[in-house]
């Protein structure tokens, strides 16, 4: 598997009963293959991992696989305890994974030493490569740059998931280029945080991990593509005309957003979240509705 490219998070729908919708969710999968996506990823945040079993975990990395055919598939393998997370290791290896996605989850906060630790006792029992899941936002565990040496010389690592970069493009270009610098060369950079990514794919980031890739993968692939292909214009044009649904994601957080956008698109049933998270409603459902309605009549 290439690090490279666009790797598109889908929602795993739950059903009113709380339980996966599978038939959505390989429909959600089957979406991203049409596409042409470079990677699917499912069980990431946007995916909401952390509420599903290890039975149901194994599920969804099953027919994730089966359903993606030729395009590589990773899968989340987080949770607090490295025994589980090594559980979840080896089910998504026997499931056929390309790669496995690790953020250190915690409810105790964690130290450097901590996740160093489990990143190298997972590695130690892999046979596909890892990518670091960097997510302060959701774990409250942020990565120094020495960190991510010290983890990317690990075997196995083959690319690094960061969180977003500088808005000025000349300071993204510099911070990025400076991980470029401190890094293994086998180790891919991939931005994160969908309103950087225009601006990431710019600076020098191989990949881009992302949310949006996972519901409306068209519109993902234009700006990845713009960028790789080096219109970086294009790429920043392309971007700023989902401004209105950055602006939403950082009111509400992107799974909520995206959650409405799968569930008014008809693609999931609502409320399609796991419970206790609660979907929009009201006003600030009508605003994502609007903004979706706007977009896909190409206004």
């Amino acid at each position: 598997m290439e690090f490279t490219g666009l790797s598109a998070f889908p929602l795993t729908p739950f059903t009113p009963g709380g339980e996966v919708d599978e038939a959505a969710f390989v429909g959600l999968v089957d979406r991203l293959v049409t596409a042409g996506v470079d990677s699917i990823a499912p069980l990431g945040s946007t995916g909401s991992y952390a509420y599903l079993s290890r039975e149901e975990r194994a599920r969804v990395a099953r027919m994730a696989v089966e359903a993606a055919g030729d395009v590589p598939v990773m899968v989340g393998i987080g949770a607090m305890r490295t025994r589980d997370v090594l559980a979840h290791a080896e089910d998504a290896q026997a499931a056929g994974m390309s790669a496995v996605l690790l953020a250190p989850v915690s409810y105790q906060p964690l130290t450097p030493e901590d996740v160093f630790g489990l990143y190298e006792e997972v590695t130690r029992e892999l046979s596909v490569p890892l990518v670091v899941y960097d997510n302060p936002g959701t774990t409250r565990f942020t990565f120094t740059d020495e960190l991510y040496l010290a983890v990317a010389e690990l075997a196995g690592v083959a690319s690094i998931k960061i969180p977003g970069v500088p808005v000025d493009p000349g300071a993204a270009s510099e911070r990025v280029g400076r991980l470029r610098e401190l890094l293994p060369e086998h180790v891919t950079i991939g931005v994160s945080g969908d309103p950087f990514a225009a601006t990431g794919l710019n600076a020098g980031c191989e990949a881009w991990y992302s949310v949006i890739g996972g519901i409306l993968p068209e519109a993902g692939l234009t700006i990845g593509r713009a960028a790789r292909a080096g219109d970086a214009a294009g790429a920043v044009a392309a971007s700023e005309r989902l401004r209105p649904l950055w602006d939403l994601f950082a009111e509400h957080g992107s799974l909520r957003v995206v959650a409405v956008v799968a569930e008014h698109l008809g693609l999931v049933r609502g409320p399609s979240l796991p419970s206790p998270v609660r979907g929009l409603s009201g006003q600030a459902r009508a605003r994502v509705v609007a903004v979706v309605e706007e977009l896909v009549s190409g206004g």
